[in-house]
């Protein structure tokens, strides 16, 4: 018994002395430590299959455990805010990682470096120490999407904003974007029916226009899958006059997706802002 616990012992001793590789410089642990830190980062999603790893198809998170896990030599993976579907970016997201064995101060200074081992797709704007428990995923209070169209083609524009030729009557759809704030059940919008509720809380929607075009922005606690694009979508139905602004209502209560507007394309959508109760401590 004696003889199994000095083996024990001696490995936690070596543990605990080892050394840590940030950056390319070693600094001296005092003990074995696994930190949380948060990740801010955004990204063109057209050459990716969405955030989260999938089999067979390159992704936005597998491309960034990779690099954290080459930079920091160990294993990283990180775990979202949510979700972006095929095509679709994000000028806001975040993801949260656990390091072992390194200097909480040696992490933030780590971006530049980080992102030279990313496609020129991804940029980490930085990383910030958090609360052990805090979660990019659970934590974040609220959301917000934004969805372009211009209307004229520009091949500035291409594969990040919807090229859309038809007239839109931009009032009309302001005027129903606003019934969405009146609503919870959003089943009628959903490309998933395995969620445990529907319910989310929209707290803005609404077109503003641009030089040649419009954006689309909604907020809300949460979404559902394919959500924002298939209310565009409907939203764009009530623009081009082909159903009235009543009838959104009557499609909400229907809790049927197949009565909703066709989803739009993904390159005009965008993860815009994830707001987070405890954030402005870390600006």
């Amino acid at each position: 018994m004696y003889h199994i616990n000095s083996i024990i012992f001696n490995k936690y001793i070596k543990s605990v002395l080892k050394a840590c590789l940030v950056k390319g410089k070693k600094y001296f642990c005092s003990q074995l430590d696994t930190q949380r830190f948060f990740i801010e980062l955004a990204y063109d999603g057209t050459a990716y299959h969405g955030w989260q790893v999938q089999p067979n198809a390159i992704t936005v998170q597998e491309e960034l455990d990779r690099a954290l896990s080459v930079f920091f030599r160990q294993k990283v993976e990180t775990l979202g805010c949510g979700r972006t579907d095929a095509g679709v970016h994000a000028s806001q997201f975040f993801a949260h990682m656990d390091l072992q064995d390194v200097k909480e101060e040696a992490v933030p200074a780590a971006v530049g470096g980080i992102n030279a081992l990313l496609p020129y797709q991804i940029a980490v704007k930085r990383i910030f120490k958090v609360a052990d428990d805090a979660h990019a995923r659970f934590d974040a209070t609220g959301r917000s999407y934004e969805y372009h169209f211009h209307f004229h083609k520009d091949p500035f524009r291409l594969n990040r904003s919807w090229l859309y030729k038809h007239r839109l009557d931009v009032n009309a759809m302001n005027s129903a974007a606003a019934l969405l704030l009146k609503y919870k059940d959003f089943s009628s919008f959903s490309k998933s029916s395995e969620t445990a509720t529907n319910n989310c809380k929209v707290t803005e929607a609404f077109f503003r226009e641009t030089g040649d075009g419009i954006v689309f922005r909604i907020s809300a606690d949460r979404f559902l899958r394919n959500m924002v694009r298939a209310v565009v979508g409907t939203l764009v139905r009530i623009g081009r006059k082909e159903i009235a602004e009543a009838e959104l209502a009557e499609i909400i209560a229907s809790k049927n997706r197949s009565n909703a507007g066709q989803s739009v394309p993904a390159c005009g959508l965008y993860l815009v802002n994830i707001d987070y109760p405890f954030l402005k401590k870390y600006v």
